[in-house]
């Protein structure tokens, strides 16, 4: 018997710098209504979901740049969509930027994601690991990309949990773009890695590669998902948001690197399939049968 999952990729099109948290979830929670109704078990949202992409700002006052995290999940804002899963028992990650305390009672602040169960409990977290951009403020860009100065590097790792019937890992944007990410995951036997994503269509530092964002956006996760065996869901916030045009792209990949399902416009959208699980086989089983063929140790190979 098959296990098989229904996933809708939620695109959600531009949020400005005036938008609410409340309109951003409301407009979420549409989303989800839509998805329940077409039979969706698990939504997934982009990275940074509840506001505006602030790294695009240079910011000196730390509590104006505060004002763009979230000091616990659920907030008072985010409850409704909390309670809108519970309601139609459907799962969902999120991305949104979060301060917490360490152990040591220091504040620290990170690119966030969350995978929540359909009875509205939170599964796993991940911390982006891959910060892309700069940190000090460089005036000769049409707009900045400041997560190294406003976020730290995740430290927990690449998790995988047993969550809605498979195995499930998460990663943020940039993430997608470096080969040891799916690996890390890939090794823990993932099944479905969930990914969201803000995306310029304009790269400052590298102008003549603009042509190339949506193709790169899909190869990453097209070979993440082929040379790991796992179904993988790529989520934008697309669009023109505050002058800066954000690429599409939210698609729904098989194991075999082949895009079943994708988002056509810039908007707010979705793209739904249904997801076997057990196709997983196919490639883990096979050709990227790591016990098989990746023998650490032989070769100098030091990987485990």
């Amino acid at each position: 018997m098959s296990r098989s999952i229904t996933l809708a990729a939620a695109q959600l099109g531009p949020i400005s710098k005036s938008e609410s948290r409340t309109s951003a979830v409301n407009r979420m929670i549409a989303l989800m209504e839509e998805g329940a109704a077409k039979g969706a078990e698990l939504m997934v949202f982009p990275e940074l979901a509840l506001t505006t992409f602030f790294p695009r700002w240079y910011m000196e006052d730390q509590s104006e740049v505060d004002g763009y995290f979230e000091t616990e999940m659920p907030s008072v804002e985010t409850v409704p969509l909390f309670d809108a899963a519970k309601r139609l028992g459907i799962g969902f990650y999120l991305g949104y930027a979060e301060k917490a305390q360490n152990s040591a009672g220091e504040t620290q602040r990170f690119n966030t994601s969350i995978l929540v169960g359909p009875d509205g409990e939170t599964l796993s977290k991940y911390r982006k690991v891959h910060l892309p951009g700069h940190w000090e403020n460089e005036p000769w860009r049409a707009f900045q990309h400041l997560e190294k100065r406003y976020f730290e590097s995740g430290d927990l790792g690449f998790p995988v949990v047993e969550a809605l019937g498979g195995r499930i890992g998460m990663c943020i944007c940039n993430d997608r773009r470096w080969p040891e990410t799916f690996r890390m995951l890939g090794l823990q036997k993932a099944e479905l890695v969930l990914c969201g994503y803000n995306t310029p269509a304009h790269y400052p530092p590298a102008p003549e590669h603009d042509h190339l964002q949506d193709f790169h956006n899909h190869l990453v996760l097209q070979a993440g998902a082929y040379q790991n065996g796992t179904w993988v869901v790529g989520v934008a916030k697309a669009g023109c948001e505050e002058g800066c045009d954000l690429i599409g792209g939210t698609c729904i990949i098989a194991p075999t690197g082949e895009i079943v399902a994708q988002c056509a416009t810039l908007g707010d959208e979705l793209a739904i399939a249904t997801c076997d699980l057990d196709r997983c086989r196919e490639i883990q089983d096979n050709i990227f049968n790591f016990a098989a063929h990746r023998q650490p140790g032989k070769y100098g190979l030091l990987c485990q």
